[in-house]
């Protein structure tokens, strides 16, 4: 059974997206062991309550500066004991030490197509901003493995979104969550264990058989 924690910094709707996996079986021997955010008001936190997942928070406003942050954060990881850390929308730089620690068993969902709109600066709507005032026709969302760059790590899963005329940031990031990222993350996370996933040479792939599940 893979132990997962999910680090969240909002609302949680990639947590949610998670937990109903689990709940239907899209995710297969897997298991929410904790859920961390940096922020105690994060609607998150309380998604993980009502469905019985221990949750914490350690927020680096709490601390005299970013290193001790950044070692309280990595003990509360390690307590959970996970196979697997993933990054829902969460809004904190991971330390160097973490990604050490937990090579290619760290992974994150962003809100473009990588290498498009990431890096520094794009977060949230951020992003969709980007895609429109660039003037893209296709967007989307990424899952991948975190390493030691901004949105740098090898891809596991990508999937396109059209834009529309009419689009807004808002309307952009609704659709991309409800067609891209709710698909995607759930899937990752079941490729990964059920040892679908596999990294040579910085490049990622899905072996084995699996449904299609609509990823492009």
């Amino acid at each position: 059974m893979l132990r997962i924690v999910v680090c969240v910094s909002g609302g949680g709707t990639n947590l949610q997206a998670i937990i109903d996996g689990i709940k239907s079986g899209r995710i297969r021997n897997a298991e929410i062991v904790r859920v961390i955010s940096n922020n105690p008001n994060a609607y998150a936190l309380e998604r993980a309550g009502k469905n019985n997942i221990p949750g914490a928070c350690v927020s680096p406003k709490d601390y005299g500066n970013r290193e001790a942050f950044h070692e309280a954060l990595l003990e509360e990881v390690r307590k959970a004991g996970p196979d697997l850390i993933v990054l829902a929308g969460f809004l904190v730089a991971i330390p160097k030490k973490m990604i050490e620690e937990y090579r290619n068993k760290i992974v994150n969902i962003h809100p473009s197509l990588i290498p498009s709109f990431c890096g520094k600066g794009y977060y949230g709507l951020k992003v969709h901003e980007g895609v429109l005032e660039r003037g893209v026709k296709i967007t989307g969302a990424t899952v991948h493995f975190v390493d030691e760059g901004m949105d740098t790590g090898p891809i596991i899963l990508q999937k396109p979104v059209a834009v529309e005329e009419d689009d807004t940031p808002e309307k952009l990031q609704k659709r991309v969550m409800e067609e891209a990222e709710w698909i995607l993350l759930p899937t990752a996370i079941d490729a990964i264990a059920n040892g679908q996933v596999e990294i040579r040479d910085g490049r990622c792939r899905i072996v084995g058989n699996r449904k299609d599940r609509g990823i492009s």
